[in-house]
């Protein structure tokens, strides 16, 4: 899942203060606390698979949070706005956290009061699935008494509906596990199954999707695929109404199923969500609905909400942010003061940076040019941007080191060692292509981080002989926009965790040449025949210990051979919010605070 303007399991840019760093030290932050250790068991803890649930594990109500009380206002202070509502577009994590709220699916990630352990149950059906057929087939049986906000029942019908719209051609932003599983193929020819969607009165056959009465929703595979009940808690499977599918409209003003409806939405501005009174938390084993009502204000830069949270005062005291965390210039000093730990909550995250190298125009399809841009390329200003070590590690591959497969000695461009870049070398490098002084338009997200990393990362390429132009992009289109095949950026960064843990929810959707299309998310455009097959094998590998280590031989090519891009960091997160906002909780597959256990006190 893409990270803010980023991905994470099913579902699911940080502010500095201070003067621009050009280079410096491999530190790049503050020395506030030494979270190595703990640092290594939250990754060690996500790598974990994560088991299936029964019936009795599907069983609502959902665990009471202790201290827990009805009522009350929270404020939410989002940076980005939400680009995308229909649960088939979201694909990145604000969304993703909005989505916990308001969407349901199947199944879905159950949580223990830490956040720290999980399992997928059923969520609107009984249990997390009855596999048969060595797991080619499927079935889920749904609950009694579930509804849509607006006292619609929820049947097979709709999540015929829900399925079979994947097909169309606007649904472009969302997850495509599903959709290459009912068609059995990996790349965008899913489509061809079912040409605009269930809109022209066709509907997939039988044998691939079975809704036999208004309770049944039964899935036939011609390959085995046993992470269907991973695949099925991801957002953009949560069900759509087929009574209220308004196609291309849905998506500023979907049918919700989740504890809470949307009031009022105003992009860029404003959103309220209040009470879905048809949500019954006995047929809900995941979310509680404590408060009566999230007031979102769009736009707040994280160093805005961090010092307004810090301040506490007014209707602070009960805000926090699902996705904004504590600003470069508040971490350390955040981290160091007892006072505020019980407001603040930190996790490490599934999401590894990249600077994409655009293979579509033509100067850089020269692997010299591209291995100049690698050597060039300071990370030391994204981390510090960040607020350095307390908030990113710096990456040597695209494997987290909460996913398994990742191997913390990669390091082939040499940032672990010298985060600063290597100007010289990749002068060299550019002078022997015959291309000093080429051009690079810098694509950046424009918030005050994203200014200041592609201000500094700019001055490094600078240094190597690149003619480099920075060009910004608005935060809440972000990910729209450099997904477009035809985007005129060089050079730009994108972030992203894995769907469950394993690297085959990383490598295929990002690097698989034959999903390259309009708001895919193989941004590079990556398309190279070996990486195509490898992918092709590392998804027969059934024992996961062999199959992890298949990925990072995958991993190790795309980045040392291929050089389509360049890791930058390993996300972590620390968040706060106010002092009367109570059941704060990190939690480790949405990546951020939990919303389904908040309540004011």
């Amino acid at each position: 899942m893409s990270r803010g303007g980023r991905h994470v399991y099913a579902a699911l840019s940080v502010l500095a203060a201070g003067a621009l760093v050009l280079t410096g030290c491999s530190k790049g932050g503050s020395d506030a606390s030494d979270n190595n250790k703990q640092d290594k068991e939250n990754a060690a803890r996500q790598q974990k698979s994560i088991k299936f649930g029964n019936a009795a594990d599907s069983t609502g109500p959902a665990a009471a949070v202790p201290g827990a009380k009805a009522g009350g206002t929270m404020e939410v202070l989002q940076r980005d706005s939400y680009a995308h509502l229909d649960p088939a577009q979201i694909y990145v994590s604000d969304e993703g956290s909005l989505a916990t709220l308001i969407h349901r699916g199947l199944t879905g990630y159950k949580a223990s009061a830490n956040g720290k352990t999980h399992e997928v149950v059923g969520d609107l059906a009984t249990d997390s699935g009855t596999p048969s057929d060595g797991g080619k087939t499927w079935k889920y049986t749904l609950k009694d008494g579930i509804k849509f906000a607006d006292g619609t029942p929820i049947t097979s019908t709709d999540f015929r509906q829900t399925f079979e719209r994947l097909f169309a051609t606007f649904i472009n932003q969302g997850p495509t596990y599903l959709q290459q599983w009912m068609a059995d193929t990996s790349g965008v020819d899913y489509r061809k199954l079912l040409p605009d969607g269930p809109y022209k009165g066709k509907h997939l056959p039988s044998t691939v999707l079975e809704t036999p009465d208004a309770k049944t929703v039964i899935f036939h595979f011609k390959s085995p695929h046993a992470d269907l009940p991973y695949a099925l808690a991801m957002a953009g499977y949560a069900v759509v109404s087929a009574k209220g599918d308004t196609q291309v409209k849905y998506d500023k003003a979907p049918v919700t199923s989740g504890p809470y409806k949307i009031q009022s939405f105003k992009s860029g501005k404003s959103m309220v969500l209040v009470k879905n009174t048809n949500w019954d938390p006995k047929t809900d084993p995941i979310r509680n609905q404590y408060v009566d009502q999230f007031n979102f204000t769009f736009n707040q830069q994280y160093e805005t909400s961090t010092k307004a949270l810090l301040a506490d005062s007014g209707a602070d005291q009960t805000g926090l942010s699902f996705n904004n965390q504590v600003d470069a210039g508040n971490l350390s000093s955040v981290l160091k003061d007892p006072k505020l730990k019980s407001r603040t909550i930190s996790g490490y995250q599934p999401y590894v940076g990249q600077m994409n190298i655009n293979l579509s125009h033509p100067a850089l399809k020269d692997k010299t040019v591209r291995e100049a841009i690698a050597y060039a390329l300071p990370v030391t200003p994204f981390l510090r941007a960040y607020g350095g070590t307390d908030a990113m590690e710096t990456a040597g591959g695209t494997i987290s080191p909460t996913v398994s497969g990742y191997n913390a000695a990669f390091d082939p461009w040499g940032k672990k060692k010298n985060p600063a870049g290597d100007p010289a070398k990749a002068k060299a490098l550019l002078k022997k292509a015959g291309k000093l002084n080429m051009k690079l338009t810098f694509g950046y997200i424009n918030t005050p981080e994203g200014q200041q990393y592609s201000t500094a990362m700019a001055a490094g390429l600078k240094k190597a002989g690149f003619d480099v132009q920075r060009q910004e992009i608005p935060a809440e289109t972000y990910y729209d926009q450099v997904s477009k095949l035809n985007n005129n950026y060089d050079i730009f960064h994108s972030a992203w965790g894995a769907d469950w843990p394993s690297a085959s929810t990383v490598i295929p959707p990002l690097y698989d040449g034959r999903v390259i299309a309009d708001g895919a998310q193989n941004y590079p455009q990556v398309n190279d025949p070996k990486v195509n097959a490898d992918i092709d094998a590392a998804n027969k590998i059934t024992d996961p210990v062999k199959a992890a280590a298949a990925w990072e031989k995958i991993d190790e090519y795309l980045v040392k051979d291929v050089v389509a891009f360049v890791p930058t960091a390993y996300y972590k997160q620390t968040q706060i919010a106010g002092s009367k906002v109570g059941g704060l909780v990190y939690d480790d597959v949405i990546g951020g605070v939990d919303p389904r256990r908040l309540f004011v006190k």
